[in-house]
């Protein structure tokens, strides 16, 4: 569901963008703006287009999710790491961590947000600090821009009521994310780390998939199914399966969606969706490389 509120009073801005990110204290503005806020959620992650005519400086409470963001004209600034942070035009952005006091200030923004909170970043990895608020590279905020582009423009219209798949999307998102920006997760292993990462981690994680790739589950279901955290799980699959746990159950999942055509379970673009698969033509391209036919070849054949 789409949420669109324009604003053409300071006041205005004030209580909205306050209800949006955190509660604001103004202390200066234009007396006469006009702003746009278009949000829409997708599971717990809410994707805002900020755009408008507005200057204004403001401090903050802490935020209580994280504020990812690309500014596409305008500007933005906000003390970071001691220092003032200048956000220009085409530059991706994380506004502040969680927990911390927030201050802003902005001139005409034009502005793409992605909101969550720390129980999504927990679903994909654990303990994790992020050290900067800048890409680690123009490639890696080119990546975060199209990934966050596509889930918003080709996911959410089409799929918003499909579990699965809006599961996958958010999943996609964090991981992004975390390759974008400096973060913990890109520490090395630790002892206890490269202890637990043995073969019957991986049996138990491996069973605990099979028995549910129906559901929404996530790396964090399966290193607690496996008594184990999130950085050892992921290593015992690199070390004994050389795949991610989450390709395990993309891999698992496939399998499924085999089984699937070939009981006429539904059509391709069906069979798909059920599975966790937005994209058809991503399904069908990993379809022909797992099984050298086509899902429409496999559904015709039946």
């Amino acid at each position: 569901m789409e949420q669109v509120v324009e604003m053409t009073d300071l006041d205005e801005a004030h209580e909205v963008l306050s209800s949006a990110y955190t509660r604001l204290r103004f202390n200066s503005g234009d007396r006469r703006p006009s702003l746009r806020l278009e949000s829409r959620m997708l599971g717990p992650v809410r994707f805002d287009r900020l755009s408008g005519h507005i200057g204004f400086e403001a401090l903050g409470d802490p935020l209580d999710a994280y504020v990812f963001g690309h500014l596409t004209s305008g500007r933005l600034w906000y003390p970071s790491d001691g220092e003032d942070r200048f956000v220009a035009s085409d530059d991706v952005f994380l506004a502040m961590p969680p927990g911390r006091p927030f201050a802003v200030g902005a001139e005409d923004p034009q502005a793409a947000m992605v909101v969550f909170g720390q129980d999504v970043v927990d679903e994909v990895a654990d303990d994790v600090r992020f050290d900067g608020c800048r890409p680690l590279s123009p490639a890696a905020a080119a990546a975060w821009r199209s990934t966050c582009l596509h889930l918003q423009n080709e996911v959410l219209p089409v799929f918003e009521n499909n579990p699965l798949v809006v599961a996958n999307a958010i999943r996609l998102l964090v991981a992004t994310t975390l390759a974008t920006f400096p973060n913990s997760t890109l520490m090395d292993w630790t002892a206890a780390d490269r202890r637990d990462a043995h073969p019957r981690t991986v049996r138990r994680a491996v069973t605990f998939i099979e028995d549910n790739a129906a559901k929404d589950i996530t790396v964090a279901d399966i290193a607690r199914a496996a008594r184990v955290s999130i950085r050892a799980i992921q290593l015992a699959f690199r070390r004994h399966l050389d795949m991610t746990p989450m390709a395990y159950l993309r891999r698992v999942r496939l399998s499924c969606a085999d089984a699937d055509l070939r009981a006429a379970n539904g059509t391709v673009t069906m069979i798909a969706a059920r599975w966790g698969y937005a994209r058809p033509g991503v399904f069908a391209a990993h379809y022909r490389a797992a099984y050298g036919v086509s899902p429409s070849q496999t559904l015709r054949s039946r």
